[in-house]
């Protein structure tokens, strides 16, 4: 008995998938295109992008200060304590997180981890990183960090309210596994050819559950844009042969994230 292949989707946009690696040279990737980081990478730059970012506005604020004085005296002591307040808040928040991933626990309301803040600081840090060198390996940890508080609060859909979406650029044999393994559990597959197109087809099919497969920096794109309103739990590629062609993944990872969601 052949094992039943997935539902395939497709819909044809004006803009390629890949905009993320518009500047790549041709050169071979480091590590193989293989950025695997532990998730400590991304709660130390998480850390630092949250003191950068801090930093920029306390000297924004510094410049606006004689200002904000003419317009009444009191004002840049008032924004200075507030200020002040959003510093303790954000690192409370930063400790609250990783206590969160640590004892995995949900600790905090999903508006203030995977679905709400964290999106946004993880979309931070990536930019941070993105100036040192080291975008892709702290976008991987933080995929992982999100995928974990994610699990925590997965719930069980019914058959063909799960949606997979994958790249083009899988390789035949990896597609094939693929499809094979959202088969065997009923889950449609939704192949994103160019463009924008995780948003399209999540607003036209409605799932209520979301795995995603791309390379780390799409998937960052993608949880900032989509995990806000829909759970999604996200898996990262391989790229042996540079980006956009010839990825693979770990299939038996994809089969856990397909089983969290399931019923």
């Amino acid at each position: 008995m052949t094992t039943p292949r997935a539902e395939l989707i497709h819909i044809d946009v004006d803009r390629r998938l890949g905009h993320e690696w518009d500047e790549w040279d041709g050169k071979p990737l480091p590590q193989g295109g293989n950025f695997d980081a532990p998730p400590a990478l991304f709660f130390a730059w998480a850390i630092t992008s949250l003191v950068v970012a801090l930093g920029f506005a306390s000297f924004g604020l510094f410049l606006l200060d004689p200002r904000l004085g003419e317009l009444h005296p009191r004002l840049p002591l008032l924004i200075w304590g507030g200020f002040g307040m959003l510093t303790i808040l954000a690192f409370v928040w930063w400790a609250a997180i990783s206590l969160t991933y640590l004892m995995r626990l949900p600790l905090m309301p999903s508006l203030l981890a995977e679905r709400g803040l964290f999106l946004r600081v993880m979309r931070l840090t990536s930019r941070i990183a993105s100036w040192f060198g080291v975008r892709d390996r702290v976008e991987n940890a933080s995929v992982k960090v999100y995928n974990a508080l994610a699990l925590l609060r997965t719930r069980k859909v019914g058959t063909g309210e799960l949606l997979l979406l994958i790249p083009r650029c899988l390789s035949r044999d990896t597609l094939d596994h693929v499809l094979g393994l959202a088969g065997k559990y009923g889950v449609p597959v939704f192949v994103a050819t160019r463009g924008q197109l995780a948003r399209r087809v999540i607003r036209e099919r409605r799932p209520r559950a979301v795995v995603a497969v791309a390379c780390e920096r799409d998937m960052v794109t993608g949880l900032h844009d989509v995990a806000g309103k829909v759970p999604v739990l996200g898996l990262t590629m391989t790229l042996p042969a540079g980006p956009c062609k010839d990825a693979a993944l770990d299939y038996v990872t994809l089969e856990r994230y397909m089983q969290a969601f399931v019923a």
